[in-house]
């Protein structure tokens, strides 16, 4: 029993191939590509944020190895991709900055391949291995959300230290203005009021 779990533990941590996370700059007027060498009936699992101020919108697509579209977003500020590759090879997936062209764009993105499981048909399928097997895949699941949720939350945090900056320098120098009309005024008013002597 204890080498069949084993067993449903090394085939669960095969299955669910690679899960990353990533956060990139691409600068106006550029892309970023990257690829993943995908199998027949492998998940690609693709999900971004974008996370800096102003225009948060990022073009996204992803073709497969004979360089054909199978999914696309026009100027998105947030998308999740899941494409089943029909074939083997190298599927590229990449994220366009090309309309903009002052501001770089901040995004972070979680990249997850899974591998269908293919079930011996000499052995007898225990209900238990498969209630792991769902278990471990709500895990990884549950991962991918956290990383994505912490990246969402940086990016939040930031753009709330910046606003923060902001409202500070602004009120100082609305300070410093009213100091300066103020000491323009007191000094008006007391040159308007001397009493100015006729020799």
């Amino acid at each position: 029993m204890l080498r069949k779990l084993a067993l449903i533990a090394v085939t669960t941590l095969v299955t669910i191939q690679t899960v990353v996370a990533f956060s990139i700059a691409v600068p106006p007027q550029e892309q970023r590509c990257f690829f993943e060498m995908l199998d027949k009936e492998d998940n690609l699992h693709v999900s971004f944020q974008v996370g800096d101020g102003g225009n948060l919108d990022v073009d996204f697509w992803i073709t497969n190895p004979s360089g054909d579209l199978v999914e696309d977003a026009k100027r998105s500020p947030s998308e999740t991709f899941n494409h089943v590759a029909k074939v083997k090879g190298r599927h590229e997936y990449c994220f366009s900055n090309a309309f903009s062209t002052v501001t770089d764009k901040t995004l972070s993105f979680n990249v997850m391949v899974i591998k269908p499981f293919v079930e011996d048909s000499t052995e007898k399928v225990d209900p238990l291995a498969n209630e792991i097997r769902e278990l471990a895949a709500g895990i990884e699941e549950i991962i991918d959300e956290q990383e994505y949720t912490i990246a969402r939350e940086r990016t939040h945090r930031n753009t709330a230290e910046s606003t923060n900056s902001r409202v500070m320098w602004w009120s100082l120098f609305q300070s410093g203005i009213l100091f300066v009309v103020c000491a323009f005024q007191i000094t008006y008013l007391k040159r308007f009021f001397e009493v100015k002597r006729v020799v």
